[in-house]
């Protein structure tokens, strides 16, 4: 625990950081005896390092992987590797800058530390892009609930997918999911419960990855698509087609098509930068992680921190790579979608779309938890835990993400608007201010090279801000409509 931040005198403790006085709480937390408000360095974390490990790796892990290989097709393996490696980096220096701020003054929340930089305008600044930030992401797991279930089980059952059935519309499907799997999980009082069940998510998602290195080797280049009024058997064959369109493909041209990248410029490069950026968010629950971590100490939560941005910076990168040197230049936004091309009815593509759906539902409940807390912090800063505001907040929260996935007829624009917004603010404005203001001038002034070093990093957030922002108007205004956002 953070010694500095507090002092105690028989049994009460007093905390001279929190602005307050000292009635700021963690409302997943345990209140002691059940009366008195826990304060975030008072709890006892009992999370071990390992279900730390997989929580903050299944935050990270994001719907994103599936366009990865398009990112890599359109920036080519070398520019891919090279920006994938800084976002990597760039996300553990800016988990440093949070754990470094929260060790000073003792307090693990980001809307708290936004409140020591700034006071209520801190707190709600980073609430609010908190809030945004993980309903985007959840909404956007929910529609790949939404859209792929229904697709599943046709699949499984072999049903005609005109038949009016109730199990397979992903209306009825997305709300059953979010009854009978997420809220049950995110009524749980703590987050370090969901260790285990991070845990699965992430094998599920090793089970996806391993499946696209295995079909790397099983479909050739040139593939024959999928046609249902020849489809004799189960498995179509891949005949390799060397023709585009009337168009008889020569050698040098079949070869050309068929070989690897390294360098890729096009109209589509630039969405890759802020596609990567958003794949390492996971800073909302870093400090909620922290305060669960067994022991912890700064050093110890920033392993956690390096060891699961590690993990997926290898998993994004073998994903993007096989998944590339399957298809090339044919690889399509949604990796899965490329490979139902080949056959909608291939069985381990239906066990990785089932894999996918599971991990992604696994991962709704883990990004609930900060939502819950900001809203908490925001509304009720004074208040100690109430299992009745717990599962209060659980209900709205899933209640208006699923009214959004199946009402909202075309919100992915909205989406990548908060994304544009929300994320960079996270990830890079946020950390940098906040250890700016907090770490005093005493031990490190404005001229110190930690401080500089956090002025170039805010300055690289607005920077990513104003650019996302301007390819989502540019490609509105051009009427392409391809603007997203989700994690």
């Amino acid at each position: 625990m953070i010694s500095g931040s507090l002092h105690r005198n028989g049994t009460e403790t007093v905390r001279f950081d929190d602005p307050d006085g000292g009635m700021e709480n963690e409302e997943f937390l345990p209140g002691a005896d059940g009366k008195k408000p826990v304060r975030f360095t008072d709890f006892e974390g009992k999370t071990s390092f390992g279900m730390s490990v997989f929580n903050l790796g299944n935050a990270i892990m994001g719907s994103g992987i599936l366009g990865l290989a398009y990112a890599m097709a359109n920036t080519g393996i070398l520019l891919f590797l090279f920006l994938l490696t800084a976002v990597a980096a760039l996300s553990s220096y800016s988990i440093h800058l949070l754990l470094k701020s929260s060790g000073i003054v003792g307090i693990r929340a980001y809307e708290q530390l936004g409140f020591r930089a700034f006071g209520t305008p801190g707190k709600m600044a980073a609430g609010i892009a908190i809030t945004l930030q993980n309903i985007g992401a959840m909404s956007s797991y929910l529609y790949i609930v939404k859209s792929e279930l229904p697709l599943v089980i046709q699949a499984f059952l072999k049903a005609d997918p005109n038949a009016d059935l109730w199990y397979l519309n992903g209306n009825y499907l997305v709300i059953m999911v979010s009854a009978s799997v997420i809220l049950p999980l995110a009524l749980m009082k703590q987050l370090g419960y969901l260790g285990y069940t991070s845990g699965f998510s992430l094998s599920c998602m090793v089970f996806f990855l391993t499946a696209v290195i295995y079909k790397k080797f099983q479909i050739p280049c040139h593939f024959e698509e999928f046609n249902s009024l020849n489809h004799t058997t189960a498995h179509p064959s891949l005949n390799v087609s060397n023709h585009v369109g009337d168009h008889l493909l020569t050698r040098e041209e079949d070869d050309a098509l068929c070989a690897p990248r390294m360098f890729t410029l096009n109209s589509q490069t630039a969405y890759t930068i802020p596609i990567l950026a958003f794949a390492f968010v996971c800073h909302p629950e870093v400090l909620p992680i922290y305060t669960e971590l067994r022991n912890p100490t700064k050093k110890k939560m920033q392993k956690v921190s390096n060891i699961s941005i590690f993990v997926m910076y290898t998993m994004y990168f073998l994903a993007a790579l096989f998944g590339y040197l399957t298809f090339y230049g044919n690889v399509e936004p949604e990796l899965l979608h490329t490979y139902s091309r080949i056959d909608p009815y291939d069985t381990l593509i239906l066990c990785v779309r089932v894999a996918v759906l599971t991990a992604v539902t696994l991962t709704v409940p883990i990004v609930l938890f900060p939502v819950r807390r900001a809203i908490q912090q925001m509304l009720f800063p004074t208040k100690a835990f109430s299992w009745l505001r717990h599962i209060a907040i659980a209900l709205v929260l899933l209640m208006l993400i699923n009214m959004l996935v199946i009402f909202a007829p075309n919100i992915l624009g909205i989406f990548g608007i908060i994304g544009a917004t929300s994320a960079p603010c996270l990830i890079f404005i946020f950390p940098a201010v906040f250890y700016i203001r907090i770490v005093p001038k005493e031990s490190e002034p404005l001229s110190s090279l930690p401080k500089i070093l956090a002025a170039c990093f805010a300055a690289l957030g607005v920077s990513f801000m104003i650019m996302s922002l301007s390819f989502i108007i540019i490609d509105w205004t051009s009427g392409s409509g391809n603007a997203g956002g989700g994690h």
